[in-house]
């Protein structure tokens, strides 16, 4: 943004106006043509009719923006009837990944009780080792679909590549593209064709911008809404699997008007955090949180240290403050 001034205009003053409504002076430029102050990209929301009004000031532009449709879409996306939106955070909770029909069945007869909007769980795993379980693909789906059904729940499920979009379509309320995807566009193209919301994940090392942008394509491309997902990005230290950007959440929910949810089972990579992180992601303003439970973590194919077990999960939801939901 930049702020150009009134030949006669006192800069200082200005300059001490701008930085009283939040607002960071990247530098400030003068040549034939008059005062012109740049302001820094990350500075505060701030409307440029209230700059406007700053004595001094002659003129303001304002970049165009490159998400509109994002910038369009407003606080809430509808998941067949369940609102996604801060004003009611809802809960995801479910195995990393579907093991058994026994297991997911299990698991949503219990969440179904405590809260719970979202049955969630890996039927296609993206795993760093080749030689790690990779999921049971679309049985599994067939699986998770009749448990949430059965127990007034939504599916929300990962899709991993562009020629299973059909497949988890049929089956899920809520399309995922994990954070390897992010920038996958032949991926987010095909996924957002399908006409269903997607919840976006942040890739580990993306930029808020390229994390907006990522959702842009999602919305050009036909998707029935974005819900964003931040998961921790990549840190410099080993304490924690991740990252978990309480700034992140807190911006696009405050700033952006965007629904956010908080994914803490993957930015801790352990569960004694899981409940701190959970709260602390509602507290900056989070619509959900994203909670990876098991019924035997110490048997779980995958992400056993993260996942609280089924057995905890009445107390973790009450500290949350979960409510049912009808179906």
């Amino acid at each position: 943004m930049v702020v150009t001034l009134h030949p006669a205009a006192d800069r200082e003053s200005v300059v001490r106006a701008l930085t009283a409504r939040g607002l960071t002076v990247a530098f400030v430029a003068a040549d034939a043509d008059g005062v012109r102050i740049v302001l820094a990209p990350h500075s505060a929301a701030v409307a440029v009719s209230d700059i406007a009004k700053i004595e001094g000031v002659r003129s303001v532009a304002a970049p165009a923006s490159a998400h509109p449709k994002i910038d369009a879409q407003g606080p809430v996306v509808d998941v067949r009837g369940v609102r996604i939106s801060s004003d009611a955070p809802v809960a995801m909770c479910g195995p990393c990944s579907v093991e058994s029909e026994r297991q997911i069945r299990a698991i949503a007869k219990t969440l179904g009780n405590l809260g719970v909007s979202f049955l969630r769980g890996g039927a296609f795993k993206p795993r760093t080792s080749p030689y790690a379980f990779q999921g049971h693909g679309a049985q599994a789906l067939a699986w998770m679909k009749s448990a949430a059904d059965e127990h007034g729940l939504r599916v929300v499920t990962e899709v991993l590549s562009e020629r299973d979009v059909d497949a988890v379509a049929e089956h899920a309320d809520l399309l995922q593209v994990g954070s390897r995807n992010m920038q996958n566009f032949a991926l987010l193209k095909a996924v957002a064709r399908a006409g269903k919301p997607v919840m976006l994940k942040r890739a580990m090392s993306a930029t808020i911008e390229e994390w907006l942008l990522a959702g842009e394509y999602l919305l050009v491309h036909g998707a029935g809404g974005v819900v964003f997902c931040e998961r921790g990005i990549r840190g410099f230290d080993p304490a924690t699997r991740n990252l978990l950007d309480l700034g992140a959440v807190a911006l696009l929910s405050q700033v952006h008007r965007l629904p956010v949810v908080v994914d803490p089972s993957h930015a801790a990579g352990r569960r004694d955090l899981v409940p701190a992180l959970a709260r602390a992601g509602l507290a900056a303003g989070a619509a959900g949180v994203m909670i990876e439970t098991h019924d035997d973590p110490g048997r779980a194919l995958s992400d056993g240290a993260q996942a609280i077990p089924l057995s905890g999960m009445a107390e973790l939801m009450e500290s949350l403050g979960a409510r049912r939901r009808a179906a």
